[in-house]
């Protein structure tokens, strides 16, 4: 990933932040001898270095079937994205020498993914991810709440896969090579869109 130095994320808190917020990750690979991308839920689990994730795959597809071993692989964690217009911008009035752009927040989690099909572990997981999910509710599913035969049926449905963390990317591009006059536009136009997260994140992450 292409990473201009005003736009680098280089602390893992703030990365496992976003991970954590943005859970549903793209797991791309090419062991399937073509470049692939399975769309998934994971758990974040701190443990040593950077971590690890827990997700699961139906067990027929491609990427279980069709590899064998450790899996290179890299998850991206999409945040938010919107398109930046240069009607926001004062120094459009001064000079027209501006252009539009995209502002994104994007986490890329590089590591190495194996695969388990261990009863107890997929339950674990299943636990984790719904809890992750459910807390809060005024009436939280839980795994516990559906019939044994039926999860049974459907564990043996499934694969689960940890991915442990070799090294994570993050970009914030959120404005930050604007002036501040520019900035303020940006977020002023954002607010009138109703796009609320991304004009926070254009003010907190504005140059010092």
């Amino acid at each position: 990933m292409f990473q201009p130095a005003v736009f680098r994320e280089t602390r893992s808190e703030v990365m496992h932040d976003h991970m954590r917020q943005q859970p549903f990750a793209t797991i791309v690979s090419s062991a399937t001898g073509s470049l692939s991308a399975n769309h998934v839920p994971v758990v974040l689990k701190q443990g040593s270095g950077l971590g690890v994730l827990h997700g699961h795959i139906a067990s027929v597809n491609p990427l279980f079937r069709e590899t064998d071993g450790t899996i290179d692989v890299l998850a991206i964690f999409q945040g938010p994205q919107t398109y930046i217009t240069p009607s926001w911008y004062s120094s459009k009035k001064e000079h027209g020498k501006v252009v539009p752009t995209w502002n994104y927040v994007v986490v890329h989690a590089h590591g190495q993914l194996t695969f388990t099909q261990e009863r107890e572990w997929l339950l674990k997981h299943l636990d984790d991810l719904t809890s992750q999910h459910e807390d809060g509710r005024e009436a939280p599913w839980s795994v516990n709440d559906a019939p044994d035969d039926f999860v049974a049926g459907q564990l043996r449905a499934l694969v689960g896969f940890e991915i442990e963390i070799r090294d994570l990317a993050g970009t914030w591009k959120v404005s930050q090579n604007k002036n501040a006059s520019d900035r303020k536009g940006v977020q002023l136009g954002l607010a009138d869109q109703n796009e609320n997260e991304m004009s926070q994140l254009v003010s907190e992450r504005a140059r010092r």
